[in-house]
């Protein structure tokens, strides 16, 4: 059996904890993000502070957003680290993280909980605006997701949305190796740079949550039956998109040409 235990913390389940413990990964990841005093840091789920102990030696005050009471309290009376910390001691999902942002924009970054992390990485999608960069680790599985190009079986509605406001660029990869306890799947950083424009930018975005959100449950069937309450296959070719291609096959301009369109001709639901 594993040793969850990691400097006297034992490491919770339900809160997806894996800690990282390898130096030398713990440097390439600092030097990915090349945090800069005068920035405005937030890290979250900070943990036992792999990462937040040398970002704090490069940048100074940084803010953290941690849901684990005892990590919380443990950062509070950090020996050496605890006055450079501004802690939120609240769930990141539920977080309004707009309310950390000032004159500078956020830099977010954080190992992030793998039970969690598609919902969270929409969720701060939504701060894009007051965001200059994120850097996240992530199941690796994600980072492809999210990086995916079309006719791939890795690409859906996570990668549609996350290129929709990011430039995705993965960045390293990680074995389990390096963490405590090490998590059964292969990790990977992935960092995300929202646009300062959208160059095609749909008109309701809801529609393009749900157009996606719609062909992706079903993603084995033509966009002709997964579409089939929303538009109809004459309408789709009239688009110039033809009804017999699977989701995977669909540009994401595709999905912005049928949400545009859908915002202008709502269906009678």
């Amino acid at each position: 059996m594993s040793n969850k235990s990691h400097l006297g913390h034992q490491a919770k389940k339900r809160f997806g904890q894996n800690f990282l413990h390898d130096d030398a990964v713990i440097s390439r990841i600092v030097d990915a993000i090349n945090p800069c005093s005068g920035e405005n840091l937030v890290e979250i789920g900070p943990g036992l502070g792999a990462l937040t102990e040398p970002v704090i030696e490069r940048a100074g005050d940084i803010s953290v957003v941690e849901l684990d009471r005892d990590l919380a309290h443990r950062l509070r009376h950090h020996p050496f680290i605890a006055k450079n910390l501004t802690i939120h001691e609240t769930d990141a999902l539920k977080f309004d993280f707009a309310t950390l942002a000032d004159e500078q924009a956020l830099r977010i970054f954080g190992n992030l909980p793998y039970n969690i992390s598609t919902p969270l990485i929409f969720h701060l999608l939504t701060f894009k605006d007051k965001v200059k960069d994120m850097h996240f680790m992530l199941q690796k599985e994600v980072v492809n997701r999210m990086a995916a190009e079309p006719n791939s079986k890795t690409y859906g509605r996570l990668s549609i949305m996350c290129q929709y406001y990011c430039q995705v660029i993965p960045v390293m990869e990680i074995g389990p190796e390096a963490f405590q306890p090490p998590p059964k799947v292969d990790s990977a950083i992935v960092r995300l740079i929202p646009h300062k424009e959208i160059m095609y930018p749909a008109k309701d975005v809801k529609w393009l949550e749900r157009v996606t959100r719609e062909a992706f449950s079903m993603r084995r069937k033509t966009i002709r039956n997964s579409f089939k309450k929303l538009i109809s296959a004459e309408q789709l070719e009239a688009l110039g998109i033809k009804a017999s291609l699977r989701p995977e096959n669909l540009s994401m301009h595709d999905y912005i040409t049928v949400a545009n369109y859908l915002t202008d001709n709502p269906p009678e639901l």
